[in-house]
């Protein structure tokens, strides 16, 4: 039995990705953490980011761009720590769960583009 992901599946996981890219970039308006300048200016660059490449990505699949984002989405999980706004409880989680959806996304597309078979025993 071969795994392999379906057009609409990956269609799928596409635009979940642009849905949760877009709540990061929005995510300082309406979390109301636009003055915080890391936070805020992180939602926006990583936010629009993985919406582009997710936007690439439904019109031409290449595994470069569910690297890019399993990176970015990576990135966003652990950007409040490292850049130093994991108090401010709203920007920590908007970033945390936009990441997490975007690299696991991107991590099962990885994993089941190539038609690698379940078990190799």
């Amino acid at each position: 039995m071969l795994k392999s992901l379906s057009l609409d599946r990956r269609t799928a996981f596409d635009i979940a990705n642009v849905v949760a890219g877009l709540g990061l970039l929005l995510s300082p308006w309406y979390l109301g953490f636009a003055a915080e300048t890391a936070a805020a200016g992180n939602a926006w660059l990583i936010g629009a980011a993985m919406t582009l490449i997710a936007l690439a990505a439904l019109f031409a699949f290449h595994r470069l761009e569910e690297w890019a984002n399993a990176a970015l989405g990576l990135w966003a999980v652990i950007a409040p720590w490292v850049l130093g706004f994991a108090t401010l409880a709203a920007a920590m989680w908007v970033h945390v769960i936009a990441g997490l959806v975007v690299a696991i996304l991107a991590g099962v597309s990885l994993w089941s583009g190539d038609d690698r078979p379940y078990s190799t025993a």
